[in-house]
């Protein structure tokens, strides 16, 4: 298992969410993402997934 960092952001810049979990690959990752912002009601938001190796895994604007 490897981890991922999931950030959401306001459109000011502020920082809303800064979360770390754990997935056994990117595309596990990316959908483990997409349902934690669903859950917390920020996948509108601006917010970005990044891989152990920083690799953009999710982004939204």
């Amino acid at each position: 298992m490897k981890t991922y960092k999931l950030t959401a952001f306001e459109q000011d810049g502020e920082k809303i969410l800064d979360e770390a979990f754990q997935a056994a690959s990117d595309n596990e990752a990316k959908s483990v993402g997409e349902n934690l912002l669903k859950e917390k009601g920020l996948d509108d938001k601006t917010h970005r997934c990044t891989s152990p190796a920083g690799k953009l895994i999710l982004f939204h604007r």
